[in-house]
């Protein structure tokens, strides 16, 4: 009549002294650093082989000189400032990152978006992710030559002046040697637009030093 009840009391018995004797397996700890990648199809890989852009050579790459650390990818293809605005909050609870990179911008440039907008987007998804405990890194675009030196000079201050506002890091260029190459067009794809998958470890050699100093 009582021997379940005994038998479960010698199970617990059993299992407790396992975990005594370290014979328990360690519930997996979660990682240390957690790196949120929020940007548009540059890093989204869009026409690429999945695993070839440079937010997956990111992952390769930390898992030999940084194991642990991890990387979620929130990119989405033709995302603007005001949608990675509208994603941020929840992306911040959901995965809690201790680093967050915003790669955005590019396409509010192409669509004639208000360049108060753009940086008033930008200065709000840096302080939300600020106050939720994470480094970020803004990872800065540049308007193609037709819109003029002018508009191409205040865009390109918008991130340095987001980032010096928030004392958050800044990589000027995302595309450095790539959309200014004096043949740029080996580096993109048919739609001269898009990177393609040569030009991937160029876009991570950008990133990479900045965000290292970021990495414990």
């Amino acid at each position: 009549m009582h021997k379940p009840l005994l038998r479960r009391r010698h199970f617990n018995c059993s299992l407790l002294a396992l975990a005594c004797w370290g014979f328990v397996a360690p519930v997996a700890a979660a990682p240390a650093q957690r790196v949120l990648v929020v940007g548009d199809s540059l890093s989204a890989e869009y026409g690429l082989s999945r695993g070839t852009g440079w937010v997956a050579l990111l992952q390769k790459k930390l898992a030999q000189e940084k194991p642990g650390v991890e990387v979620l990818n929130a990119s989405i293809s033709g995302e603007t400032t005001s949608g990675g605005r509208s994603r941020m909050a929840a992306l911040l609870q959901k995965h809690q990152p201790s680093h967050v990179v915003i790669e955005l911008g590019g396409n509010d440039a192409l669509r004639g978006l208000p360049l108060s907008m753009t940086q008033d987007n930008l200065l709000t998804m840096t302080r939300q992710a600020q106050a939720a405990g994470a480094q970020v890194l803004l990872l800065g675009m540049q308007m193609p030559p037709n819109y003029g030196p002018d508009m191409a000079r205040q865009f390109e201050a918008v991130y340095a002046q987001v980032a010096k506002k928030q004392k958050a890091s800044l990589v000027p260029f995302f595309l450095k040697g790539i959309g200014d190459d004096p043949e740029p067009l080996k580096w993109f794809q048919a739609d001269r637009i898009h990177p393609n998958e040569d030009a991937q470890p160029r876009m991570l050699a950008n990133v990479w030093p900045t965000l290292k100093k970021q990495l414990k």
